[in-house]
């Protein structure tokens, strides 16, 4: 009863200092959701569209202008320009007004009523890569289309029946699907992934931050007498309060995602309450390790920022682990959004049992335990250690 009174009056101490300083109401609420709703809407569409391509027609016939409105009709791409020269589309390109462009040679249409199987072109910049491939994509769907067209055509006309015509242009038939986001909506990748490593940039940023203005004004003594120099007790009675505002933030995220945006997913309620637990606690016990190795307010925060920046390359959501070299492969365990990366992949996303991930759910469980190693440190720091700015 002692330590929950205790606790109690370390948490009202704690509601005080975020409510004279406003520096936690920004970076709890304001910029949180801020980051939800910058992301979500800027990947609204899912996929990007009307990527600008240009067009180089030579031949200029019924067959080369049905090619060229089908590639404008494509959700992605837009036939922007239309050049004379393969040198006008090539200099548009440097100068980044198209991603791509189609050259489709003189003659295209004569030769192919001869049979001579004409050749067709397209360029595309891969300086950046989702707009490279997309365009690429666009281009290489209208070359084939083009081509079993014109073979369908031709079949046609020799007196081949629509099943051997099939048959002839398609001998393998292919059935794919794409699991869980089969729109491949960038948005539901992307926003799961960089929206949960901002907030935990500003969880491990704001741990670290409280202890270290604590130090800072020479109020650590004060804070420590609450809890009659029980550390723990302090600890938990300080945040206490961080962890309820940013569970709160966090679960507003969730449902916007799933309930306002219809994010997919497998996974049920649980699995979600549960992860953003482990994100939470995770993330402010590796801010509190951090002050508790570096007790001074500018390392600390330098850690907790590089670490959270790192994080972003090291958990696998743009570019696989599994693919990084074997060093890289395991220093991507230390770092927590790794890990809630996997267990959202697993559990959430794919809706798999949480055995299926359980090394990475005692990896955030351990980082939430980190700072029990630093505790006397941090305890030191406030009753013998001077602020050095």
């Amino acid at each position: 009863m002692k330590y929950i009174r205790q606790i109690g009056q370390i948490t009202l101490r704690e509601l005080k200092i975020l409510r004279k300083n406003h520096i936690y109401g920004f970076c709890m609420v304001v910029f949180p959701l801020m980051t939800v709703f910058f992301f979500t809407t800027m990947l609204d569409e899912g996929l990007p569209q009307d990527l600008p391509i240009g067009v180089v027609d030579l031949d200029n016939s019924s067959t080369s202008r049905s090619l060229v409105r089908n590639l404008d009709a494509m959700q992605s791409s837009r036939v922007a320009y239309h050049f004379a020269s393969i040198t006008e589309a090539r200099n548009a390109m440097q100068e980044n007004k198209i991603y791509a462009y189609l050259y489709i040679p003189e003659d295209m249409s004569a030769k192919l009523l001869a049979g001579r199987r004409p050749k067709i072109s397209y360029y595309y910049t891969m300086t950046c890569l989702t707009a490279g491939s997309m365009a690429m994509k666009d281009l290489k769907t209208i070359s084939t289309l083009g081509s079993a067209a014109v073979g369908q055509a031709m079949l046609s006309a020799k007196g081949a029946t629509p099943a051997q015509i099939n048959a002839a242009l398609q001998p393998v038939t292919i059935d794919a699907h794409q699991i869980v986001n089969p729109e491949g909506n960038y948005n539901v990748y992307l926003t799961t992934a960089l929206v949960p490593g901002i907030l935990m940039l500003f969880m491990s940023l704001l741990s670290s931050y409280a202890l270290g203005m604590e130090l800072k004004f020479d109020t650590g003594k004060e804070w420590l007498k609450k809890a009659d120099g029980n550390i723990f007790v302090a600890i938990i009675g300080k945040y206490l309060i961080h962890t309820l505002i940013f569970l709160a933030v966090v679960f507003f995220f969730q449902y916007y995602i799933y309930h306002v945006l219809h994010f997919p997913r497998l996974g049920g309620v649980w699995s979600i309450v549960q992860l953003c637990f482990l994100q939470v606690i995770a993330s402010l016990g590796f801010g509190i390790f951090a002050f508790g190795l570096m007790p001074s307010l500018r390392m600390s925060m330098s850690v907790c920022s590089l670490w959270s920046v790192l994080s972003f390359s090291m958990c696998g959501s743009a570019f696989p682990v599994m693919a990084m070299d074997p060093p890289l492969q395991a220093l991507s365990w230390l770092f927590p959004l790794r890990h809630y990366f996997m267990l959202y992949q697993v559990t959430v996303f794919n809706g798999f049992p949480v055995i299926d991930a359980w090394f990475h759910l005692v990896a955030l469980v351990a980082f939430t335990l980190l700072p029990w190693f630093v505790l006397r440190k941090v305890k030191n720091a406030m009753l013998n250690y001077v602020y050095i700015p």
